[in-house]
């Protein structure tokens, strides 16, 4: 059984005095960070804090204990590069990552953009050593992408000072029949989160896909399992109640299912 020691702010702060934590994803990462920032100032509403804005980083900074919380956004983890041809996404390159090595605590997350098509999939082509292709079985291109994320945390990170994390795979709630609602198209309706322990639709195969590479790792990478917990919560989702008028069941509340991924976070870091 899993008991997460409950989210203290300010023995997060100190224990972590001044440390360097960075979060690395796509928009779910956005949504973690955002939740650890809101857990932080609630502990702390009078801390002097720093705010800063690089490329594709955005830095908080808790002055008082020197701890440093980035959000670096990428879709993929590896590398997307605008060719002659046109953009390409480069399964067996990761140059970001001279970037994110030198944190003290880094938080992965990939999945979201994998399976998108159309005018949504920010590449033209996907390569894999000397092969150029149009395209390829999404899932396969997921472990090959992963796969060369944990060949890099193998060969670059020093993980006697630095904690590697990997976030589980987090759901979306766009199938009703997933949690026995069949007909169900969207979480827009859904005020009460899945009854009992188990998720009706299973895992799902991407969160295989993490494991079997995180298997393969020879370092230390904790992988912070929130699937099935936040599978359970087909009501924490924005829905129609966001920025961009869409249906959004593929983001959290805040304050909602985030702040358990935190506390996950918080008892994996100062334990």
């Amino acid at each position: 059984m899993c008991n997460p020691v409950r989210f203290d702010g300010k023995d997060f702060l100190e224990k972590l005095e001044g440390k360097k934590i960075m979060f690395i994803g796509d928009s779910v990462s956005l949504n973690h960070y955002e939740s650890l920032l809101c857990l932080l100032l609630a502990a702390v509403p009078d801390a002097r804090i720093t705010t800063q804005t690089s490329n594709s980083t955005n830095t908080v900074t808790f002055e008082d204990h020197g701890v440093s919380i980035s959000v670096f956004q990428t879709h993929y983890l590896v590398d997307i590069e605008q060719e002659q041809i046109g953009r390409v996404l480069k399964l067996e390159s990761i140059k970001d990552g001279n970037t994110w090595k030198d944190m003290d605590v880094l938080v992965f997350n990939t999945w979201l953009w994998w399976y998108r098509r159309g005018p949504k999939q920010p590449w033209d082509y996907v390569q894999e050593g000397q092969s150029i292709l149009k395209d390829m079985d999404r899932m396969v291109a997921f472990q090959k992408g992963l796969t060369t994320w944990a060949k890099w945390v193998d060969s670059d990170v020093d993980t006697s000072k630095t904690t590697v994390i990997f976030q589980g795979i987090s759901p979306f709630h766009y199938h009703g029949e997933e949690w026995d609602e069949p007909g169900t198209t969207n979480c827009g309706k859904e005020t009460e989160p899945v009854s009992g322990s188990t998720y009706p639709g299973g895992s799902p195969l991407a969160l295989q896909v993490v494991e079997d590479v995180l298997s393969t790792i020879k370092k230390p990478v904790h992988l912070l399992n929130i699937t099935t917990l936040s599978q359970l919560r087909k009501d924490g989702h924005p829905s129609s109640y966001n920025g961009f008028k869409g249906m959004d069941c593929t983001h959290w509340c805040v304050a909602g299912v985030p702040d358990t991924w935190n506390e996950l976070l918080y008892t994996a870091i100062t334990s």
